[in-house]
């Protein structure tokens, strides 16, 4: 049986990071994933984009990989936030922070591709794939994984579980951690467009009484679009010919960019809010989707996941340095406290929004613009909600200021 000291479940951007931030520390680490990976190497019309706050592109600093993420990067610096059919407005600007960009907009193709070479050239760090988890058998001190590995058995034996498995993660079940889950009613619509007018680095949030939309900022004067539609008007809406879904979307978003003029292939996932009721157990932590998944709103699912694995990686770092056992309960508290709040207030706020800008009832939208154009004109309010969406708020960990381990 293969021994390890922190065995990694799921290979995903969230998964990789977490194994890239602790190679180099003495630790032997196991990372695996189900599904070989399938990026393309080559840029694409269609690249999925994932909108990085400022304080991602740190950690990413802090890995020493963002100087390879850089020239992919589409810097946002201003977001400009508005209610369809209303007249509530908010901005929010680099300026404003003495930045220079609220946050980067890259293909997800990069960052899987960067971080994946960053593991892969590491020998610290054993990558198992395709392979999946059949059995778990804990003792006190231990935990063994029983896996098939391209349909051979191989059993890993490991100090700590890290379950960065997505919202359906089997290492939440099998240790009996429960979950609160909720059903949006809503489906998002996956694109890019080219409009216009050129996007100037313009992040735009546009809530609709289906849902909330964005359009980000990409390289090649694109915009992804991230449509939120009642989940009875998905499917006929991405049965549409790329003019009529032109034509729709534009109805939607407005002239803000001019005419909409092309768009690529469309995807649509259905949304869901997920939420563990616990983040650690005695040999296992959670991170990314496994212990938060989000509603798509103000872009900070995966953000929110980049910083369990700066604040993960911190305490195992200083846990080990100590000559603790990375595993203990004592160890994972720290890390379980650290994070509770920002799960929190993020979960909160992105299911508020999302939740109450769905709500028809007239004087609900009156209030809403009432409530943006305060937002707009009340400093403090508007600086803690940048630096919450921005990922600057509460305890830094060392890497979302840029620091090594």
């Amino acid at each position: 049986m293969e021994q390890y000291d922190i065995v990694i479940v799921g290979g995903g951007m969230v998964g990789a990071s977490l194994a890239g931030a602790l190679s180099g520390r003495g630790l032997r680490i196991a990372m695996i994933e189900a599904v070989q990976s399938a990026v393309r190497s080559e840029a694409g019309y269609d690249d999925r984009a994932i909108a990085l706050a400022y304080g991602t592109k740190k950690i990413f600093t802090g890995l020493q990989l963002w100087d390879q993420l850089a020239p992919e990067a589409t810097p946002i610096h201003r977001i400009h936030i508005s209610d369809r059919g209303h007249f509530g407005m908010a901005r929010m600007d680099r300026a404003e922070e003495g930045l220079p960009a609220i946050g980067y907009v890259v293909p997800a193709r990069v960052i899987g591709q960067v971080v994946g070479a960053a593991v892969a050239r590491t020998e610290a760090v054993d990558s198992w794939c395709p392979a999946t988890v059949t059995a778990v058998h804990r003792t006190d001190d231990a935990v063994q994984l029983d896996l098939s590995c391209d349909g051979v058995p191989v059993s890993l034996g490991t100090r700590l579980i890290v379950a960065a498995d997505g919202a359906d993660s089997l290492m939440r079940e099998q240790f009996g951690i429960g979950h609160v889950e909720r059903d949006y009613g809503q489906t998002a619509i996956i694109t890019n467009i080219t409009p216009q007018l050129p996007h100037n680095n313009i992040a735009y949030e546009r809530f609709t009484d289906t849902g909330p939309m964005a359009l980000l900022p990409m390289t090649g004067q694109r915009c992804a679009v991230v449509w939120t539609a009642a989940s009875e008007q998905a499917e006929s809406i991405m049965a549409l010919d790329d003019a009529d879904f032109l034509v729709r979307l534009q109805e939607r978003f407005g002239y803000r960019l001019g005419r909409l003029e092309k768009v690529g292939r469309r995807q649509a996932w259905p949304l869901r809010l997920v939420q563990a009721k616990e983040s650690v157990r005695e040999r296992l932590a959670l991170v990314g989707n496994a212990v938060h998944t989000l509603h798509p709103v103000a872009g900070q699912g995966f953000n929110l996941g980049a910083r369990d694995v700066a604040v993960l990686a911190e305490v195992l770092v200083d846990a080990v340095q100590a000559g603790e056992d990375p595993g203990s309960l004592a160890v994972l508290n720290r890390y379980g406290k650290w994070r509770h709040r920002d799960h929190q207030n993020v979960m909160v706020f992105t299911d508020g929004l999302a939740r109450l800008f769905a709500l028809p009832m007239p004087a609900l939208g009156v209030a809403r613009s009432a409530g943006m154009l305060a937002l707009d004109l009340l400093p403090p309010a508007k600086r803690w909600l940048t630096r919450m969406t921005m990922g600057r708020s509460g305890r830094t960990p060392k890497l979302a200021r840029g620091l090594p381990l």
